[in-house]
């Protein structure tokens, strides 16, 4: 079960990286833009930010939940990655 207190009420917003695991698909966004898709491949706690996998580029990239509005996507919904 995921912390209540790690979302801002914002349907489903991560706020914090121990709510990720690793090989949860998410989406970033930045003023309703999005920016990024992608596997989770590691949290880093310490910092609060998290690796992911970019389903576009395969290119590692390191997120700030709280620079970015992050939601878990559903595996195999209509928006989960292809192939995944």
């Amino acid at each position: 079960m995921h912390d209540s207190a790690a979302t801002d009420g914002a349907a489903g917003r991560i706020i914090d990286c121990r709510n990720l695991s690793p090989g949860d698909i998410i989406e970033a966004r930045y003023n309703g833009q999005l920016y990024y898709v992608g596997t989770v491949t590691e949290t880093v706690p310490v910092l609060g930010m998290f690796w992911i996998l970019e389903s576009g580029t395969g290119t590692g990239k390191l997120l700030d939940p709280l620079a970015l509005h992050v939601v878990r996507r559903t595996a195999g919904g209509p928006n989960a990655i292809a192939g995944q």
